[in-house]
């Protein structure tokens, strides 16, 4: 039967598809049935992607998590560890550097740089430059030169003490700059004692003197400690250990006597310009224990300034340099001879004019009527000829012996850097050669250091023995307590005491009747020997125009202590050991007196001045 209804209301209820022949598509049975299945297996297949994709992740992830926890795990740490600790080292001052006074010699002070910055200038340069002039007390002219100089970054003064930095802050200039303060070492001696304090160079580094053989006593701990961060960075200041920013008051002491130093300082500069000579050294020693009380080096150089300086001064020449003692050895020789039995203080030589050794002609400086002489008189008139007598009388092997035992090729061991070692003669040409040991008699043919004939000379005051010449004495703080004490080598006996007071009577007719005259003080008792050595040229032998003359005094007489010597090089003119270095000794010793308050040993009888008279030794 056919419909009834309209073909397009049959389409609109029957919207399966149609055939290209208009007819409805039948469905296979087969897809009608297992349809409905398919979309579980799809999702499924989807589940398992995402489990295996994650699965591949957490395989990564741990395989990361392993890496860097096991096998990086200490390195990765430590990283951390660095960016979230802070290391913190203190900065700590030199020690301080004082006298056996207590007056300082060397100190670390804080200070600043100052520069200037035109650009950020609001005030007019000659404003600017007007109030610094008022504090830093130099021309305003001068600051603005430099303002001038360039826009930015002109350093104005590159040392602003604290007091002076304090000052220009407050004046709260534009354009004016303060660099962080940081310490730097200050002499205020200058160079009074330069030669034994030394200096330090911009590493903050010794470069002389005790600042140099004491560096580990002068430069305190630098003490480290690690504290952490925040996340912002800033520090955990609950964390710096209590103590950490403390600074202990210890200081460095030495045996030096700033008053001694600056008395006999002046007096050996005014004696060298006198005779125009080249150079100069005064040392005051303690027989007893060899503690240094002057050591003086004349011209010497500011520590302060020491890059204005010549590199040669930084040597102290007292100890570095090597010089022929001539006549100041003679009385190390008489005791050699007292003490080996070859001669009596009583025995007598004769005294020619000349004497020959070897074919060489041996004189005195000066010829004199005098047929013998005993040997308190050879050394009272410093003979050379009578020198070489007594000497003959022992074997060169065994003088030799004697020279190696005074250590004349050893060092003395002072505590201060660059010492030089005196130079002998072979052995060989010693002992076969007659003139070697004829010229060593009156101290010539070898040479030593001034330091050393000091040690030698301290020997006959302190009874017979070699002690070590020191400058340190030890680490103090600031109530004077003892931290620290230098260990010295124990006292070396070479002389008995009977020899060296043997000797120590003679040297006092040297000052009281012989060349030593220049050095007498009223009331007061001293030994002493003159020497004028002729100095070896260049080109060999000796030079006829340079000389160096020298005193050696030992006082007081009564009780042997302090070994006063005074050497001066190359003095023009009339000059000889007495008259060149013997005043300077005087005056030295009048000072010791003064300070160390030592009475007179007998009664003061005013005396007429003697006419001048110029003694040869």
């Amino acid at each position: 039967m056919p419909s009834s209804l309209p073909p397009s209301y049959s389409n609109k209820c029957d919207r399966r598809p149609q055939n290209r022949q208009g007819l409805r598509r039948q469905r296979p049975r087969s897809q009608a049935k297992h349809g409905s299945s398919l979309k579980p297996q799809l999702s499924y297949v989807r589940l398992l992607l995402i489990l295996v994709f994650f699965v591949c992740i957490g395989v990564g992830l741990g395989v990361q998590l392993y890496r860097l926890q096991i096998l990086q795990g200490t390195k990765l740490l430590g990283m951390a560890q660095q960016r979230q600790l802070e290391v913190l080292r203190r900065v700590t001052p030199r020690r301080q550097v004082i006298d056996r006074s207590n007056n300082v010699l060397a100190i670390d002070r804080p200070v600043s740089t100052l520069y200037a910055h035109p650009q950020l200038f609001k005030e007019s340069p000659l404003e600017i430059a007007s109030k610094l002039s008022s504090v830093l007390n130099r021309p305003a002219v001068e600051f603005v030169n430099q303002f001038s100089l360039r826009p930015t970054g002109i350093k104005i003064a590159p040392v602003v003490e604290e007091e002076i930095a304090d000052k220009i802050s407050k004046l709260r200039l534009s354009g004016i700059e303060l660099s962080d303060r940081r310490y730097t070492r200050f002499y205020p001696q200058q160079d009074l004692v330069g030669d034994i304090v030394g200096y330090v160079n911009l590493d903050r580094s010794g470069q002389a003197g005790v600042e140099y053989s004491q560096q580990k006593r002068l430069e305190r701990p630098l003490e480290s400690v690690k504290i952490n961060r925040r996340g912002d960075g800033a520090l955990l200041s609950n964390r710096l250990p209590s103590g950490f920013l403390h600074v202990d008051d210890l200081r460095l002491q030495l045996t030096i006597d700033t008053r001694l130093q600056r008395a006999s300082r002046l007096r050996l500069k005014e004696q060298l310009q006198k005779f125009g000579a080249k150079r100069g050294s005064a040392i005051v020693m303690d027989a007893k224990d060899g503690a240094i009380l002057t050591m003086v080096s004349y011209p010497s150089y500011d520590p302060n300034i020491y890059y204005k300086s010549d590199v040669k001064l930084f040597k102290n020449w007292a100890l570095s340099d090597l010089y022929e003692p001539g006549s100041t050895f003679k009385p190390i020789n008489v005791a050699i001879a007292l003490e080996s039995g070859l001669i009596q203080p009583t025995s007598v030589f004769g005294d020619p004019d000349v004497i020959k050794v070897g074919g060489w002609p041996i004189r005195n400086a000066e010829r004199e009527n005098r047929y013998s002489l005993s040997v308190a008189g050879i050394l009272q008139y410093s003979s050379n000829v009578g020198m070489v007598q007594i000497m003959q009388r022992m074997k060169p092997v065994e003088y030799y012996k004697w020279l190696e035992k005074l250590g004349l090729n050893k060092p003395v061991g002072i505590d201060l850097p660059f010492e030089a070692v005196g130079q002998i003669k072979d052995r060989k040409q010693f002992i076969n050669y007659p003139i070697e040991s004829a010229t060593t008699s009156f101290g010539q043919g070898f040479s030593l250091t001034p330091i050393k004939l000091v040690q030698l000379h301290a020997a006959l005051a302190n009874g017979g023995k070699l002690v070590t010449p020191h400058v340190v004495r030890g680490l103090v703080d600031a109530k004077g307590q003892s931290h620290w004490q230098a260990t010295l080598p124990p006292p070396q006996q070479i002389f008995s005491p009977k020899t060296t007071q043997q000797v120590v009577t003679m040297m006092e007719k040297v000052v009281k009747e012989g060349t030593g005259k220049a050095a007498q003080i009223p009331g007061y008792r001293l030994g002493g020997k003159t020497g004028t050595a002729q100095k070896a040229s260049p080109m060999g032998g000796y030079s006829s125009a340079a000389k160096i003359t020298s005193f050696v005094s030992i006082f007081p007489i009564e009780a042997p202590r302090y070994v006063v010597l005074v050497v001066v090089d190359e003095p023009k003119g009339i000059a000889f050991g007495s008259t060149t270095a013997a005043p300077v000794v005087k005056s030295i010793i009048e000072s010791l007196i003064a300070i160390e308050r030592l009475p007179p040993s007998q009664p003061i009888v005013a005396k007429a001045s003697p006419s001048p008279q110029v003694s040869r030794d």
